[in-house]
């Protein structure tokens, strides 16, 4: 079925993270927490779904020369209404996240989805793709923030672990995130390797 084959291949096997390697600013900076990612992944979603289903919908009305500042424009309208929202109802988060929420005007990511994608396929699989690419998103800036809060804070979304356990500072800092999202990307790639060969 197309629609769970466009679905899936946001999670896996066009996961924007660990194999395009698209929105890696957002993902280093926001990631020191799992709650971080999960915020940051649920925002980004939000504005990916809703530029597709704008794009989709315009994309015979745009003329080609204007067609990149309109999708600009498509995708600055809802950041600012992600943005809004999280300054009225979490306002910790929205401070936590600080500047890389109006910066997901110039995520590649979404701009890529909507060009790539939802200007070039119909309204229903341009919402499909955009919920798969969404949720594989967000699950990689989860996995990140958890491994990385973990290792640097001995805790998960806030609640502590191992009693004892001494962290290690060095994950919570930009270092901490490179390795991170090296070592996953290591994992993700032989894990791709492995099921080509089988």
């Amino acid at each position: 079925m197309r629609a769970w084959k466009e679905f899936t291949k946001g999670i896996i096997k066009e996961n924007p993270v660990f194999v395009m390697a698209l929105g890696l600013c957002p993902t280093l900076a926001v990631t020191t927490s799992a709650v971080n990612g999960v915020g940051m992944g649920l925002a980004s979603t939000f504005v990916l779904l809703g530029s597709n289903t704008v794009v989709s919908i315009i994309k015979k009305m745009v003329p080609n020369k204007v067609r990149i500042p309109m999708y600009i424009v498509v995708i600055a309208t809802f950041v600012t209404l992600v943005q809004m929202f999280m300054k009225a109802y979490f306002p910790a988060l929205d401070k936590a996240l600080g500047l890389f929420i109006p910066l997901i005007v110039v995520n590649c990511m979404i701009l890529g989805r909507a060009e790539a994608f939802a200007s070039k396929n119909n309204l229903f699989y341009s919402i499909i793709d955009a919920l798969g690419v969404g949720v594989g998103f967000t699950l990689a800036l989860t996995l990140i923030g958890a491994i990385r809060e973990m290792l640097g804070s001995n805790s998960v979304f806030g609640m502590q672990l191992v009693e004892g356990f001494q962290p290690m500072g060095f994950f919570v800092l930009a270092p901490g995130a490179f390795l991170t999202i090296g070592v996953l990307i290591a994992i993700f790639k032989a894990i791709e390797k492995k099921n080509k060969e089988n």
